[in-house]
């Protein structure tokens, strides 16, 4: 067998070497090979050409995409800046409207608290007025403390003019005795606490043992509890 093959072999060499037209023969069917085999390559070269522009086209579309979603997510972001300007324009307007209604709501406080102010003096004297009629009558029904009337009064403590509105001189018992008094609408602790400062300050320049009282509209719980603290009555004007 490899006695035939190298004999085979031998002919065909010497076949090329002095048979021209064999030689071509051959060297034709070689040239076929192998334009056949690169033709072969080509077709796969193109095929994997064809699938990279796939894919590039692929590719190109959805970085398209991306771009379009971009635009529009900067027209959201640029609507969305719009609004959140709009609003914050509407939310510095409405600042400025509660600065100005408060501007305006101090304003009418201080203008009631004026009012009140003229409104407190005009009753407080009426208020004195009141407790001119009824203090004594109370005083001798309640302590018995007889009581011609009480009067305001104008006492120098130290140099300094103090105010006692309510103020009078009477006996209790055959003793004299001195009226202290305060006629407010409203009575509060504060008060009690204020009036007490004042009577004390006074009863070291007036005649006879002191009784101090106050006399109002309305007594609220914690002047009672101060006031009993004290040693002062507090009368209210429903009180008989």
């Amino acid at each position: 067998m490899a006695r035939t093959t190298a004999d085979f072999k031998r002919k065909i060499l010497t076949l090329l070497k002095e048979d021209e037209e064999f030689r071509y023969a051959v060297v034709g069917l070689l040239g076929i090979e192998d334009l056949r085999s690169g033709q072969a390559r080509l077709e796969e070269g193109q095929a994997r050409l064809t699938e990279a522009i796939r894919k590039l086209t692929e590719r190109n579309d959805s970085l398209e995409r991306a771009v379009q979603k971009l635009v529009e997510r900067d027209d959201s972001l640029e609507h969305i800046v719009q609004k959140l300007t709009e609003r914050h324009d509407g939310l510095e307007h409405a600042i400025q409207k509660l600065v100005e209604a408060q501007a305006r709501t101090e304003e009418a406080l201080q203008e009631l608290s004026r009012q009140v102010g003229r409104l407190s003096d005009t009753i407080g004297f009426g208020l004195e007025d009141i407790a001119r009629v009824v203090v004594p009558g109370w005083l001798y029904r309640h302590e018995g403390i007889e009581l011609e009337n009480l009067t305001r009064k104008f006492i120098k403590v130290n140099g300094e003019e103090l105010e006692i509105n309510l103020y009078g001189e009477g006996n209790k018992g055959g003793a004299k005795i001195t009226i202290l008094g305060e006629a407010r609408s409203r009575i509060y602790s504060s008060d009690v606490k204020g009036f007490d400062e004042l009577a004390e300050k006074v009863k070291k320049f007036v005649p006879n043992n002191v009784y101090k009282l106050m006399f109002g509209y309305y007594v609220h719980p914690s002047a009672e509890q101060e006031a009993k603290k004290r040693g002062i009555t507090l009368i209210a004007s429903y009180m008989r």
